[in-house]
Protein backbone atom coordinates (compact mmCIF):
# COMPACT_ATOMS: atom_id res chain seq x y z
CA UNK A 1 0.00 0.00 0.00
CA UNK A 2 2.77 2.31 1.06
CA UNK A 3 5.05 2.01 -2.17
CA UNK A 4 1.10 2.11 -4.37
CA UNK A 5 0.76 5.83 -2.86
CA UNK A 6 4.37 6.51 -3.45
CA UNK A 7 3.98 5.40 -6.84
CA UNK A 8 0.97 7.68 -7.37
CA UNK A 9 1.84 10.57 -5.84
CA UNK A 10 5.24 11.10 -8.51
CA UNK A 11 3.12 10.39 -10.81
CA UNK A 12 0.63 12.93 -9.99
CA UNK A 13 3.86 15.91 -8.69
CA UNK A 14 6.31 14.75 -11.19
CA UNK A 15 9.92 14.63 -10.44
CA UNK A 16 10.10 18.47 -9.04
CA UNK A 17 9.10 17.50 -5.56
CA UNK A 18 11.21 15.65 -3.24
CA UNK A 19 10.88 12.16 -1.51
CA UNK A 20 10.52 13.74 1.14
CA UNK A 21 7.42 16.02 0.20
CA UNK A 22 6.39 12.48 -1.58
CA UNK A 23 6.26 10.76 1.62
CA UNK A 24 4.68 13.07 3.58
CA UNK A 25 1.67 13.42 1.00
CA UNK A 26 1.15 9.25 1.49
CA UNK A 27 1.91 9.32 4.96
CA UNK A 28 -1.29 11.88 5.09
CA UNK A 29 -3.19 9.90 2.62
CA UNK A 30 -2.52 6.97 4.79
CA UNK A 31 -3.75 8.52 8.22
CA UNK A 32 -6.74 9.76 6.39
CA UNK A 33 -7.80 6.00 5.45
CA UNK A 34 -7.16 4.98 8.49
CA UNK A 35 -9.64 7.71 10.03
CA UNK A 36 -12.43 6.13 7.48
CA UNK A 37 -11.49 2.87 8.39
CA UNK A 38 -11.91 3.96 12.36
CA UNK A 39 -15.30 5.66 11.49
CA UNK A 40 -16.83 2.81 9.55
CA UNK A 41 -16.05 -0.26 12.21
CA UNK A 42 -17.22 1.90 15.22
CA UNK A 43 -20.06 2.35 13.30
CA UNK A 44 -20.57 -1.15 12.39
CA UNK A 45 -20.62 -2.12 16.02
CA UNK A 46 -21.91 0.45 17.69
CA UNK A 47 -24.57 -0.34 15.37
CA UNK A 48 -25.30 -3.94 16.74
CA UNK A 49 -24.33 -3.41 20.12
CA UNK A 50 -26.42 -0.25 21.39
CA UNK A 51 -23.42 1.43 22.38
CA UNK A 52 -20.39 3.04 22.24
CA UNK A 53 -17.87 0.50 20.99
CA UNK A 54 -14.15 0.26 22.59
CA UNK A 55 -11.58 -0.28 19.50
CA UNK A 56 -7.38 -0.61 20.31
CA UNK A 57 -6.03 2.94 19.62
CA UNK A 58 -3.32 1.18 17.84
CA UNK A 59 -5.50 -0.53 15.45
CA UNK A 60 -5.75 3.21 13.64
CA UNK A 61 -2.12 4.17 14.00
CA UNK A 62 -0.04 1.10 12.84
CA UNK A 63 -0.02 -1.21 10.11
CA UNK A 64 -2.19 -4.24 10.09
CA UNK A 65 -1.12 -7.20 11.65
CA UNK A 66 -1.37 -10.03 9.69
CA UNK A 67 -4.48 -12.18 10.27
CA UNK A 68 -3.86 -15.59 12.17
CA UNK A 69 -4.36 -18.41 9.60
CA UNK A 70 -7.92 -19.08 8.55
CA UNK A 71 -10.24 -21.84 9.98
CA UNK A 72 -10.60 -24.67 7.88
CA UNK A 73 -14.45 -25.40 9.28
CA UNK A 74 -16.12 -24.85 5.76
CA UNK A 75 -13.93 -28.19 4.06
CA UNK A 76 -14.63 -30.30 7.44
CA UNK A 77 -15.71 -33.86 6.63
CA UNK A 78 -18.79 -33.82 8.19
CA UNK A 79 -22.23 -32.45 7.79
CA UNK A 80 -23.86 -29.58 10.10
CA UNK A 81 -24.76 -31.81 13.28
CA UNK A 82 -28.89 -31.58 12.33
CA UNK A 83 -30.77 -28.30 13.31
CA UNK A 84 -32.96 -30.03 16.13
CA UNK A 85 -29.86 -31.91 17.97
CA UNK A 86 -27.88 -28.88 17.92
CA UNK A 87 -30.65 -26.39 19.10
CA UNK A 88 -31.12 -28.66 21.76
CA UNK A 89 -27.78 -28.43 23.52
CA UNK A 90 -27.23 -24.61 22.70
CA UNK A 91 -30.68 -24.27 24.89
CA UNK A 92 -29.15 -26.50 27.84
CA UNK A 93 -26.12 -24.87 27.81
CA UNK A 94 -27.83 -21.72 27.71
CA UNK A 95 -30.06 -23.05 30.78
CA UNK A 96 -27.12 -24.22 32.85
CA UNK A 97 -24.64 -21.56 32.01
CA UNK A 98 -26.94 -18.55 32.15
CA UNK A 99 -25.47 -17.31 28.57
CA UNK A 100 -28.10 -16.31 26.01
CA UNK A 101 -28.99 -19.06 23.44
CA UNK A 102 -28.54 -16.56 20.64
CA UNK A 103 -25.25 -15.92 21.54
CA UNK A 104 -24.22 -19.48 21.54
CA UNK A 105 -25.84 -20.26 18.27
CA UNK A 106 -23.97 -17.28 16.81
CA UNK A 107 -20.17 -18.13 17.92
CA UNK A 108 -21.25 -22.15 16.79
CA UNK A 109 -21.94 -20.92 13.56
CA UNK A 110 -19.21 -18.64 13.01
CA UNK A 111 -16.88 -20.95 14.62
CA UNK A 112 -17.62 -24.50 13.04
CA UNK A 113 -20.86 -23.91 10.63
CA UNK A 114 -22.05 -26.51 12.57
CA UNK A 115 -19.78 -29.33 11.81
CA UNK A 116 -18.52 -30.98 14.50
CA UNK A 117 -15.59 -32.47 13.70
CA UNK A 118 -14.54 -29.05 12.15
CA UNK A 119 -10.39 -28.33 12.85
CA UNK A 120 -8.86 -25.29 12.17
CA UNK A 121 -5.66 -24.88 10.63
CA UNK A 122 -3.84 -24.00 14.57
CA UNK A 123 -5.49 -26.98 16.39
CA UNK A 124 -8.82 -25.57 17.50
CA UNK A 125 -11.79 -28.31 17.68
CA UNK A 126 -15.01 -29.35 17.58
CA UNK A 127 -18.93 -27.22 17.11
CA UNK A 128 -17.13 -23.93 19.80
CA UNK A 129 -13.60 -24.65 18.08
CA UNK A 130 -12.08 -25.06 21.21
CA UNK A 131 -7.91 -25.50 21.60
CA UNK A 132 -6.59 -28.47 23.54
CA UNK A 133 -5.32 -26.57 26.44
CA UNK A 134 -9.18 -24.85 27.15
CA UNK A 135 -10.25 -28.41 26.58
CA UNK A 136 -7.82 -29.68 29.39
CA UNK A 137 -9.10 -26.58 31.10
CA UNK A 138 -12.95 -27.90 31.12
CA UNK A 139 -11.93 -31.49 31.67
CA UNK A 140 -13.03 -32.61 28.04
CA UNK A 141 -13.09 -36.08 26.82
CA UNK A 142 -13.52 -35.55 23.91
CA UNK A 143 -13.36 -32.24 21.87
CA UNK A 144 -15.34 -33.63 18.81
CA UNK A 145 -18.32 -35.03 21.27
CA UNK A 146 -21.34 -32.38 20.86
CA UNK A 147 -22.47 -31.62 24.09
CA UNK A 148 -19.09 -31.53 25.73
CA UNK A 149 -17.64 -29.30 23.00
CA UNK A 150 -20.73 -26.74 23.61
CA UNK A 151 -20.97 -26.86 27.33
CA UNK A 152 -17.24 -26.15 27.31
CA UNK A 153 -17.31 -23.46 25.04
CA UNK A 154 -20.58 -21.56 26.92
CA UNK A 155 -18.62 -22.36 30.32
CA UNK A 156 -15.70 -19.89 28.19
CA UNK A 157 -17.85 -17.63 27.26
CA UNK A 158 -19.95 -17.33 30.72
CA UNK A 159 -16.24 -17.08 32.02
CA UNK A 160 -15.19 -13.97 29.20
CA UNK A 161 -18.25 -12.38 29.83
CA UNK A 162 -18.10 -12.03 33.18
CA UNK A 163 -14.06 -10.66 33.35
CA UNK A 164 -15.12 -8.01 30.89
CA UNK A 165 -18.32 -6.85 32.88
CA UNK A 166 -21.05 -7.76 29.92
CA UNK A 167 -18.93 -6.42 27.69
CA UNK A 168 -19.72 -8.84 24.72
CA UNK A 169 -17.57 -7.71 22.20
CA UNK A 170 -14.31 -7.65 24.04
CA UNK A 171 -15.87 -11.02 25.44
CA UNK A 172 -15.61 -12.56 21.40
CA UNK A 173 -12.33 -10.41 20.99
CA UNK A 174 -11.19 -12.97 23.89
CA UNK A 175 -12.77 -15.99 22.59
CA UNK A 176 -11.26 -15.26 19.19
CA UNK A 177 -7.68 -13.92 19.91
CA UNK A 178 -6.91 -14.72 23.61
CA UNK A 179 -7.45 -12.47 26.78
CA UNK A 180 -4.08 -11.18 26.92
CA UNK A 181 -4.24 -9.48 23.62
CA UNK A 182 -7.51 -8.05 24.66
CA UNK A 183 -6.00 -6.92 28.16
CA UNK A 184 -2.62 -5.60 26.82
CA UNK A 185 -4.97 -3.69 23.68
CA UNK A 186 -7.84 -2.53 26.45
CA UNK A 187 -9.87 -3.27 23.53
CA UNK A 188 -10.89 -5.62 20.37
CA UNK A 189 -7.43 -6.16 19.16
CA UNK A 190 -5.69 -5.01 15.81
CA UNK A 191 -5.79 -8.00 14.09
CA UNK A 192 -8.62 -7.80 11.19
CA UNK A 193 -9.55 -11.38 11.37
CA UNK A 194 -11.11 -10.55 15.05
CA UNK A 195 -12.56 -7.49 13.87
CA UNK A 196 -14.94 -8.85 11.31
CA UNK A 197 -15.25 -12.01 13.53
CA UNK A 198 -16.50 -9.58 16.06
CA UNK A 199 -18.79 -7.93 14.04
CA UNK A 200 -20.13 -10.71 12.41
CA UNK A 201 -21.21 -12.68 15.30
CA UNK A 202 -22.81 -9.47 16.97
CA UNK A 203 -24.75 -8.70 13.85
CA UNK A 204 -26.55 -12.42 14.17
CA UNK A 205 -27.70 -11.28 17.53
CA UNK A 206 -31.19 -9.78 18.16
CA UNK A 207 -30.84 -5.38 18.38
CA UNK A 208 -30.98 -3.93 21.49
Amino acid sequence: MRNLLLVAACATFGRAESPTVVQERAKSAMEASAQKQRASILKQVTSVTGSSATVAESFFSAPWIEAPAGLTAGSAPCEPLAAPDLEKLIEQSATQEGVKADLIRAVINQESGGRPCAVSSKGAQGLMQLMPATSAQFGLGDPFEPRQNVEAGTKLLKQLIAKYKGDVALALSAYNAGETRVDREGGVPAIPETMQYVTSILARLPKK
